[in-house]
């Protein structure tokens, strides 16, 4: 049995979650306001707004709180002795990073406006600002202490918020569904992190690290249910109506493309012939990484099916060719393949919205497409950039020897486990 964490560690995080919790609470008490939408309605025109605004809202922010608590906690419980702890690291770091980027948003609007305002829009950019740190923590999946993970997601809320602003409202980028501004960017700094915090190290697969058919179960019903709500999570932003209405049926066409060729690619790669459960779990969800980009253009049903094969191709042949190359040169270590799910399709969406861009409806200039292109463009190097430079430079922050973690890998699910085991024993002998 692996050796618990060091006191220094263990008593870390709950001073640090005390703390951050204290400050947040103050910081509610003393600045934050409801929004116009939010506040108690003045006339019946008023309530009648508020109310149809949540009723076309809040559906959609249930189905994402169902993808990012259910379904991408499940889908990280491929490790069958570190299931419980990616579930409870998953749901720690969803509120911790929401709560956060809260506290950042209403810093920024009272510096603009005078006011701190809190509505269910600005719930909404936190939950995308927390899908970030979700996304990135899946690179180090079991190699890190929950105290490195919670400094990992209050160094790049900021940094995210920081770079959505650049790209969406100074560039004037097109991505309604994050692929650029969320997926590319939690992807290369999750790598950037991950390479700066183990350096050279060799990849090493531990006993531990081998899925059993449970806990394989256990993912693909994760990735099923992400699969499910991936439209509402693609939609929730786009303008209601016209625009909404074909970002849901671009983004089901694209899911419903990359689960049929994941089946056949991953049929087609196997030595044995049987269809790969990494496969499956991941290659069926890239097509929804990479209509985000271009989910609510003008563009055709073919192109959104096109799309969702091309993605899911990428993303198998990244799990078959491109991860083993990449720890082998470059001593990169992946544990989720984030590159292989939201690198590589992110990439491919930020490219089709390039060429969306170009061919636009003819109503608008030819200038004005080309200069939307090249913004489309640049907010995929923005992202790329700043993301790869932000990970390695918080990477080499998490070294910090009072947050790192134990020597083995792994470690911490043991004494849950077995504290877990003992009490269960108990209980059975109590009834027993």
């Amino acid at each position: 049995m692996a050796l618990p964490p060091p006191s220094s560690t263990r008593c870390l995080l709950p001073l640090s979650l005390g703390l951050f919790q204290a400050a947040l609470l103050l910081f509610f008490a003393l600045f934050i306001t409801y929004d116009q939408h939010s506040a108690a309605p003045t006339n019946s025109e008023d309530t009648e707004h508020a109310a149809k605004q949540l009723h076309s809202t809040f559906p959609f922010f249930q189905d994402i709180q169902v993808m990012l608590v259910v379904g991408l906690g499940l889908l990280l419980a491929f490790l069958p002795r570190y299931g419980l702890s990616a579930l409870t690291h998953n749901f720690l770091l969803l509120n911790v990073s929401a709560q956060w980027a809260l506290m950042l948003q209403g810093l920024l609007d009272r510096l603009h406006h005078g006011k701190a305002l809190l509505g269910l829009h600005s719930m909404l950019s936190a939950e995308f600002a927390a899908v970030t740190v979700l996304i990135s923590a899946g690179a180090m999946l079991g190699r890190t202490s929950p105290s490195q993970l919670l400094a990992m997601a209050l160094c790049e809320v900021p940094i995210y918020l920081a770079s959505e602003w650049l790209i969406v409202t100074r560039l004037g980028v097109l991505d309604v569904g994050g692929t650029i501004t969320i997926h590319v960017f939690a992807c290369y700094f999750g790598l950037g992190v991950s390479k700066a915090l183990f350096g050279n190290t060799k990849p090493t697969v531990h006993p531990k690290e081998t899925p059993t058919p449970r806990s394989d179960l256990m993912a693909l019903l994760g990735a099923l249910i992400l699969w499910v709500f991936w439209p509402s999570f693609v939609a929730v932003l786009c303008q209601p109506g016209d625009a909404q209405h074909r970002a849901i049926l671009h983004t089901l066409l694209a899911l419903s493309a990359s689960s049929i060729t994941t089946v056949l690619i991953s049929i087609l790669l196997e030595h044995d012939g049987k269809l790969s459960a990494a496969h499956l779990q991941n290659g069926s969800l890239a097509g929804g990484v990479a209509i985000g980009a271009v989910a609510d253009m003008h563009i055709t049903p073919a192109a959104a099916l096109a799309l969702g094969s091309l993605s899911s191709l990428l993303c198998i042949l990244g799990f078959q060719f491109l991860t083993p190359l990449l720890a082998k040169k470059l001593s990169l270590q992946d544990r989720c393949g984030i590159h292989n799910l939201h690198g590589l399709p992110g990439i491919l969406g930020a490219v089709a919205s390039i060429v969306a861009a170009l061919v636009a409806p003819k109503d608008s200039s030819e200038a004005a497409r080309h200069w939307q292109a090249q913004w489309q463009a640049a907010g995929l190097v923005v992202a790329l950039g700043g993301s790869l430079l932000s990970g390695l430079l918080v990477g080499a922050a998490l070294r910090l020897p009072c947050l790192a973690p134990p020597p083995e890998p792994l470690c911490f699910e043991d004494a849950l486990y077995f504290k877990f085991r003992v009490v269960s024993l108990m209980l059975s002998l109590c009834i027993i």
